[in-house]
Formats: structure tokens, C-alpha cells, sequence
């Protein structure tokens, strides 16, 4: 009975019945979009980055190209439907395996020391 339970609680089909708490819906799950559309879109805000450090105090002026370009192809992910229900079941398989391990995915993504 126990391995059936985990097996609802891990398959991907039945993760749409999980409940998600509003800070979920309204701040992790948009924070992990932001994160994946920066690597997305990391050649405009590299572009961005660099035109910043170069015009110093007049990156207001000189950098509105690589801004609005920037904006652009963050605000398109931002607003995409399928890439928030990407980055959503991303959200539940993580937190399922949280629930199922108790370690968190960013300590179970580094090594053992080797010199154990």
C-alpha cells in the first residue's frame, strides 16, 4: 500500500491534483521562471551586463537597446502559458521529492566529499 501512495505522489499524471499553497503559485514557481528565462535569454542580459559596466553612469542612455531587447525576451517567457506549466511541474516533482527524501534539491545536487 505504502509504494502505491508513493507512486501517486510521484507520477507526473497525478501531480495536478497536489494543492499548491499561494506563495507557491505566486512566488516560487514565478521565481523559478525568472531563473530559467535569464538562462534562456543569458545572451541579451550578458549583452545588457556589458553595456552597463562599459557606460557607467549614462547606461541609462546608452544601454536602451540592449534593455528593451532584454525585456523583450524575458517578458515573452514571463508570459507564456506552457513555459509556467513547465517550470509548475518542475516545482511539484521537487517539492514531491523533498516530501519523499527530505533533502532539499539544491544539497541533493552536490557531491560527497571524496575522502569519506
Amino acid at each position: 500500500m505504502l509504494l502505491l501512495f508513493i507512486y501517486l505522489r510521484v507520477c507526473p499524471a497525478f501531480s495536478e491534483e497536489i494543492p499548491l499553497r499561494h506563495v507557491e503559485k505566486d512566488v516560487l514557481i514565478p521565481k523559478m521562471m525568472r531563473e530559467k528565462a535569464k538562462e534562456l535569454c543569458a545572451e541579451k542580459v550578458e549583452a545588457f551586463n556589458h553595456c552597463c559596466k562599459d557606460s557607467g553612469f549614462f547606461m541609462v542612455f546608452k544601454c536602451r537597446e540592449q534593455n528593451a531587447a532584454m525585456k523583450e525576451c524575458l517578458t515573452i517567457h514571463y508570459t507564456d502559458p506552457v513555459f509556467y506549466e513547465q517550470c509548475k511541474q518542475e516545482y511539484i516533482q521537487e517539492k514531491l521529492e523533498f516530501q519523499r527524501t527530505g533533502i532539499a534539491a539544491k544539497n541533493r545536487k552536490q557531491k560527497l566529499p571524496a575522502s569519506m
